[in-house]
């Protein structure tokens, strides 16, 4: 075979490998049917979804098309499949997201310290503009009330638990859902690192003096002042997390 053929045939594999990838498998192309029906239908939480036999009849797919589509909704939070009733619409999205964060955050390395806390600088350092045209006396009063209820916490998890709590109502001071919900969904690695910063530091001293630098730059709109101190207050426990590579499979 001659060089321009084997070039020809070579391309003519590589359109048709680039055909297949592009094209959806039966699953996917359900859960896009299934989604579909929900939004042209003006289908919300609570309604329910068409039967299973209902669905391989609309769109002339086999009943195990149908599960596996069905199983990924699911897993997605999106539906709730219940005996004797069917499928039924939900809104489990955060609490799926939730539980995937959730995962191996017990052995936290020094990659995953930075990457997360160079994204909360971003938003707490980086919104400082934002912030401060934002904020009303009760966001400084409420979160001069959560910093003294940390100082009295009993413990690390509970005084973790209230500096994660001083945080977001930092950022709620934005009024963006998004990044409330994001917050959240990244709660328990935050409340990882904050355990492990209180155990090189007195939670109801550092700790609390860090916030309140932080308040009180807040109250005087010294903005050099509250990015100086809420970095500083960033970095805290960076020593105590090894520096490793985030390892992903081959």
């Amino acid at each position: 075979m001659n060089e321009p053929s084997r070039r020809g045939r070579a391309g003519s594999a590589l359109n048709a490998s680039i055909v297949r990838n592009s094209i959806p498998s039966a699953v996917d192309a359900m859960v896009l049917n299934i989604r579909g029906l929900i939004s042209d239908g003006g289908l919300g939480v609570g309604d329910s979804l068409p039967t299973e036999r209902e669905l391989c009849e609309r769109f002339q797919a086999s009943r195990n098309t149908v599960r596996e589509a069905m199983r990924i909704m699911k897993a997605y939070g999106i539906v709730s499949v219940r005996p004797k009733i069917g499928a039924i619409i939900v809104d489990d999205r955060m609490e799926r997201a939730l539980d995937l964060f959730s995962f191996n955050t017990l052995e936290i390395s020094r990659r995953t310290f930075d990457d997360i806390q160079g994204f909360r600088k971003l938003i707490e350092v980086g919104s400082v503009d934002a912030i401060f045209d934002q904020m009303r006396p009760d966001d400084i009063a409420e979160m001069r009330s959560i910093n003294a209820q940390m100082r009295a916490a009993g413990s690390i998890e509970e005084a973790s638990e209230m500096d994660f709590h001083f945080h977001l109502r930092l950022v709620s001071i934005l009024e963006n859902r998004a990044v409330c919900d994001v917050y959240r969904i990244m709660k328990p690695v935050i409340i990882r690192i904050m355990e492990r910063a209180k155990q090189l530091q007195d939670f109801t001293v550092d700790t609390y003096d860090q916030h309140a630098a932080v308040v009180d730059a807040l109250a005087i709109r010294d903005r050099i002042r509250y990015q100086y101190a809420l970095q500083s207050h960033l970095q805290v426990g960076i020593t105590t997390f090894e520096n490793t590579q985030d390892m992903a499979p081959a």
